[in-house]
């Protein structure tokens, strides 16, 4: 082989393009952990009204760790989205020094029980609020049925100038709906926004005409319903 000028040339030029590699990896190696390569600016996008720069603050501080290419990008998301009514982030590079985070915040819709919040997606969280908001109580895992069906019972009282204060959804999936002026309508298990919105059109000439607002309205039957007043029982 060594005797073979062609061998010999054909192996020189693997050699050098094994050390030209070599050398192209180094000097990769040494460009993406140079500290000449900071992350100088970090731009938060998004519609944000709930969390403060303070948060912010501290998570670019305290969190973000490495330059521009060795930053881990999951592990900064994450940082982020453990903030109090952060949902989702997004984190990506922009050459040469600068990281884009954009985030989306929970949309409240309702409180879920004593400790927590849902959002408009049917999601539960955990965050700080005064805002006035129905509660919802039931399986978590009926959240996003009870925020789809919330939608649809406002949408169905609307035009009676009435609100729902509470939904509740027993173990056995049958739902309670309390609007706020303390009336509680008794849903059942099925059909409940058909029953609900049925109970809407008739209620200008059936209860609408009450002299007293019911207590209770038992929904639940497939012709009608039933009221309980505050004093006495009375069919309708």
């Amino acid at each position: 082989m060594w005797d073979r000028p062609e061998a010999l040339s054909t192996i020189s030029s693997l050699l050098f393009g094994v050390f030209a590699l070599g050398l192209l990896y180094i000097g990769i190696l040494v460009t993406v952990h140079s500290p000449l390569f900071p992350v100088r600016e970090v731009v938060i996008t998004g519609s944000i009204s709930r969390v403060t720069p303070t948060q912010i603050d501290n998570v670019v501080h305290r969190e973000l760790r490495g330059t521009f290419f060795t930053i881990n990008l999951d592990a900064s998301r994450l940082a982020f989205e453990k903030l109090p009514w952060v949902r989702k982030v997004q984190v990506r590079r922009q050459w040469p020094d600068r990281l884009e985070v954009t985030l989306e915040e929970h949309a409240v819709l309702a409180r879920w029980r004593q400790d927590g919040l849902v959002n408009t997606h049917g999601e539960i969280f955990t965050a700080a609020s005064d805002d006035p908001l129905p509660v919802f109580s039931g399986p978590p895992e009926l959240a996003g049925d009870m925020a789809t069906n919330y939608a649809a019972f406002d949408r169905a009282l609307a035009p009676l100038g009435r609100r729902v204060q509470d939904i509740r959804v027993s173990e056995r999936r049958a739902w309670t709906v309390q609007l706020e002026d303390g009336m509680t309508l008794e849903l059942g298990r099925e059909r409940v926004v058909e029953r609900l919105s049925k109970f809407a059109d008739a209620y200008v000439t059936s209860v609408g005409l009450m002299k007293e607002p019911p207590r209770m309205v038992d929904l639940r039957y497939p012709n009608g319903f039933a009221v309980r007043l505050k004093t006495v029982n009375k069919g309708a």
